[in-house]
C-alpha cells in the first residue's frame, strides 16, 4: 500500500477538521463527505469505530502508514513514560515532521518529498529517511546547492510558527532540535488514550 494522494479535503471533511493545514475548500465544506453531506443522519458511532477513527486521524496527520505506526506504538509502549504522550512525541521527533516545524517545507508531505530527495541534513551529512527519528541537540539544514530553492524560500518567508522545543537561524537556514516536546506543547488535536485504547484490546 502507499501513502495516500488523494483529495486532502475529503480526509479533512472525514474527520472535521484541517488535519493539513489551512484548507479553503474545507471552511466552505466543513460537514462529512457524500452525495447527502451534512443532510444525512449518523448514528451514534460504537466506542471501536472512534477509537480507529482517532488513529487514522494520527496517521493521516503525520503521514504514516499502519505498520511503520504500529511499530512506533510498540516503542511508545515499552518506554516508561506514559505510552500515549510517548507515541505522539515520537511521531513529532520523525525528521520529516521537525522540517515541517522549522518552516522548511509548508506541509509533512512536502517535508517527506524533501528529505528523500536529498535537500536536507542533520549534522551536516545529508539525510534521506523521513521518518529519522532526530534527538534533542540534533541540526536539521538545508544542504548547500539546495538553499536556492524556491519551495524552500516561499514556506520560510511565510512561515510564522514557533515551537519552544525548536530554533532556527534563518541566515544559516538552519536550526536546532532542542529537545522532545511535551505533550502540552504538540498543537495537533488527537486524543492519544484512545489510540492507545484500540491498540490494547
Amino acid at each position: 500500500m502507499a501513502r495516500y494522494t488523494g483529495p486532502k479535503t475529503k480526509i479533512a471533511r472525514k474527520f472535521g477538521e484541517a488535519i493539513f493545514g489551512d484548507d479553503k475548500s474545507f471552511e466552505k465544506k466543513n460537514y462529512p463527505p457524500g452525495m447527502h453531506g451534512n443532510a444525512r443522519r449518523r448514528g451514534k458511532k460504537s466506542e471501536y469505530a472512534i477509537q480507529l477513527q482517532e488513529k487514522q486521524k494520527a496517521k493521516y496527520t503525520y503521514g504514516i502508514l499502519e505498520r511503520q505506526f504500529r511499530n512506533l506504538f510498540e516503542r511508545a509502549n515499552r518506554s516508561k513514560g506514559v505510552t500515549g504522550e510517548v507515541l505522539l512525541q515520537l511521531c513529532e521527533s520523525r525528521l520529516d515532521n521537525v522540517v515541517y516545524r522549522m518552516g522548511i517545507a509548508p506541509s509533512r508531505r512536502a517535508a517527506r518529498q524533501l528529505v528523500s530527495h536529498r535537500h536536507i541534513t542533520v549534522n551536516g551529512e545529508v539525510m534521506n529517511i523521513p521518518s529519522y527519528s532526530m534527538k534533542p541537540g540534533e541540526v536539521v539544514g538545508v544542504r548547500e546547492k539546495s538553499k536556492s530553492l524556491q519551495v524552500i524560500g516561499d514556506s520560510l518567508s511565510a512561515n510564522s510558527s514557533v515551537y519552544e522545543w525548536i530554533t532556527w537561524n534563518t541566515d544559516k537556514k538552519e536550526g536546532t532540535f532542542v529537545a522532545v516536546p511535551e505533550r502540552l506543547q504538540i498543537p495537533e488535536n488527537i486524543k492519544e488514550q484512545l489510540i492507545v485504547e484500540l491498540y490494547s484490546k
